[in-house]
């Protein structure tokens, strides 16, 4: 089932923080990126063909901005969805078709229902303001919004672009399309009746 993002963030709010275990076998929090000029935090996942239309794009955007920490988030239930599960996450990991700064499980699916994320990919931009992370820009990541169109225009490379050059991101939240995240069974956040 397709689903749009929805703003449960505001753009100027921080980023909440997270202890996720990565592909790489470490503990991932949002602190050990405070290096960076920014942080995508895309909630993501494998056998999503919404998600797996965008691998390319974030493992582009991964390598070509080193100021910026790309970091997926796979929340998805892994019972239900096997290909989701951490073991294969991993092997995507090993064979290149997923490149980016990390690759995360969310296996209680708190820190996703914390953001407010609806479907894969739901990807959100935030700032380092230099003592915090806060959202600059929240919604699709170029204008393809079906796995099998093609993209003219990279609405994250702009707001990249606006974050690295010093500028506010004047684009408007636009909702993200995707798959809608598999919770698991009774664990559907609060804001899901509302969809």
């Amino acid at each position: 089932m397709a689903g749009e993002s929805i703003q449960q963030i505001e753009r100027g709010e921080p980023a909440l923080s997270f202890e996720l275990e990565g592909v790489d076998g470490e503990t991932h929090t949002l602190a050990d990126y405070s290096d960076y000029a920014a942080a995508l935090i895309v909630f993501t996942c494998n056998h999503c063909p919404y998600a797996q239309a965008k691998f390319d794009l974030l493992n582009d955007v991964a390598e070509e901005y080193d100021d910026v920490a790309v970091i997926g988030i796979n929340p998805n239930d892994a019972e239900q969805y096997p290909d989701d599960d951490f073991e294969t996450m991993r092997e995507w990991v090993e064979e290149g078709r997923v490149r980016y700064d990390a690759y995360l499980r969310d296996d209680t699916q708190e820190i996703a229902k914390a953001y407010g994320a609806v479907c894969t990919p739901d990807p959100f931009l935030f700032e380092n303001t230099g003592d915090e992370f806060r959202l600059v820009y929240h919604g699709r990541l170029d204008d393809a919004l079906n796995p099998d169109d093609e993209p003219t225009e990279f609405y994250v490379r702009d707001a990249i672009d606006s974050v690295l050059a010093g500028e506010d991101v004047g684009l408007e939240f636009m909702p993200s399309r995707g798959c809608s995240i598999k919770w698991q069974p009774g664990n559907e956040p609060d804001y899901w009746d509302d969809l």
